[in-house]
């Protein structure tokens, strides 16, 4: 289907193709086990010799056909649903390092992805060594070691909005022998396809615009079947080794390009267990079939509210890859020409008391934890996700004590500028 049909029909066609009889809708198939008549038709499923469902841990319809639909999007041969997008980012990684390995990864990324690959992954034995995304290629390459085994970025990184470079990263990974691994969960595939530039996988958290109401936390992995594991075997023995919890299956032989994610579902699924729930892949199905339309209109009302807070003298600065005068425009031409996402992050003059006083004023642009979906929002982190640290740390840490991180919705341009002029005025 992916060959078949455009980015439009696949968000609305891909992954559930219903029998004569069957429901046209995808149903949510809410139950945790599935029945066999003999046990040799179990004992097969339990080998990986055949493809099936026996407990929704590892595998379930719903789940898969969502799957299936992202992993079209993503121009990927197959994908697994995650419970979250972090753990769509552990998986990512675990699948493919163990204790003492390492991994390179840019350091324009999600806090949370940061704290995860920074403390709690150091903590199972796999170093990461953070690099900055715009360095050359040559001091990128000086972070490489032997044990090295993955490099990581973010299309567009949150929240600090930088546009990651993917062909130089992909060449860099490719040049060590390695993995490209880049979470798309901004522009999503409608605005920016990265198999397409060179990355190996890909991951998002779901919970943001493919979900796009807000209702369901999730994630996903999507591998683009484009990495030669065996090429680098004795890099990534738990691909290329017979794996002795399945008698002796060696994942790239019995799979062939499906090797990482059967690996990521057979071991780290059955073991770890952070599964996406089939009522949240049916709800994230929902959200999928209007992607392509919602994606337009967060990018054409980010533009318009950029536009408009950057002529605004009350404003200090505004941060949008969309102005021609962005540092990372170019970037963003070449990568998502059609636009990159409705996230904004600006500063106001008089800084963070002036920041929280004009966030208690907004009046249908909500303070929430929160970012990409159909609702105008808005954070300030310094205020709180960031709140226990000083201004000095906070610099630091790459986020300015005035940053507003402004999430454009699909509402009304007019309306949401029309709130930004009020709140700005009290």
């Amino acid at each position: 289907m992916a060959k078949q049909f455009k980015p439009e029909t696949l968000c609305v066609q891909a992954g559930w193709t219903p029998k004569k009889g069957e429901p046209r809708v995808l149903p949510i198939y809410q139950s945790t086990t599935f029945k066999y008549d003999t046990s040799e038709q179990m004992a097969r499923l339990f080998d990986l010799e055949d493809s099936g469902y026996f407990y929704t841990r590892l595998q379930n319809p719903t789940n898969d056909a969502v799957a299936a639909k992202i992993a079209a999007l993503e121009g990927g041969v197959a994908a697994m649903l995650t419970s979250s997008g972090q753990a769509a980012n552990f998986y990512a990684i675990f699948n493919i390092c163990q204790a003492g390995d390492h991994f390179v990864c840019s350091s324009a990324i999600y806090g949370g992805t940061f704290n995860l690959f920074g403390v709690t992954m150091k903590k199972l034995g796999i170093d990461v060594t953070f690099v900055n995304p715009d360095a050359s290629e040559e001091e990128i390459s000086a972070a490489f070691k032997p044990n090295t085994k993955a490099l990581f970025g973010e299309t567009i990184s949150n929240p600090s909005l930088e546009v990651l470079d993917i062909e130089k990263f992909a060449r860099i990974a490719h040049s060590h022998g390695v993995p490209l691994i880049v979470d798309n969960t901004f522009p999503t595939p409608i605005n920016c396809r990265p198999f397409e530039w060179g990355a190996d996988i890909v991951v998002h958290s779901t919970t943001k615009y493919m979900d796009g109401h807000a209702t369901s936390v999730g994630g996903c992995i999507v591998d683009s079947g484009n990495f030669d594991w065996d090429a680098h075997a004795e890099k990534f023995p738990g691909l290329c080794t017979p794996d002795e919890s399945y008698h002796g299956l060696t994942y790239t032989k019995a799979f062939g390009k499906g090797a990482y994610i059967t690996k990521a579902t057979a071991q780290l699924m059955r073991d770890l267990g952070s599964i996406q729930s089939p009522q949240n892949s049916f709800l994230l199905n929902l959200g999928l079939e209007t992607l392509h339309l919602r994606m337009p209109q967060h990018c054409r009302n980010a533009q318009k509210v950029a536009e408009y807070l950057s002529k605004n003298e009350k404003v200090a600065w505004v941060n949008y890859c969309g102005l021609p005068d962005n540092k990372y425009y170019s970037l963003a031409q070449k990568y998502m020409p059609n636009g990159s996402c409705g996230v904004i992050s600006f500063g106001l003059k008089g800084g963070r008391d002036v920041s929280i006083k004009f966030m208690d004023s907004l009046e249908f642009i909500a303070i929430v934890t929160h970012v990409a979906d159909a609702r105008s929002c808005v954070l300030h982190p310094a205020s709180h996700t960031h709140r226990q640290l000083t201004d000095e740390q906070l610099m630091e840490a790459g986020v300015r004590p005035d940053l507003i991180r402004l999430s454009v919705g699909i509402e009304n341009a007019d309306d949401i500028i029309a709130d930004i002029e009020q709140a700005l005025n009290a």
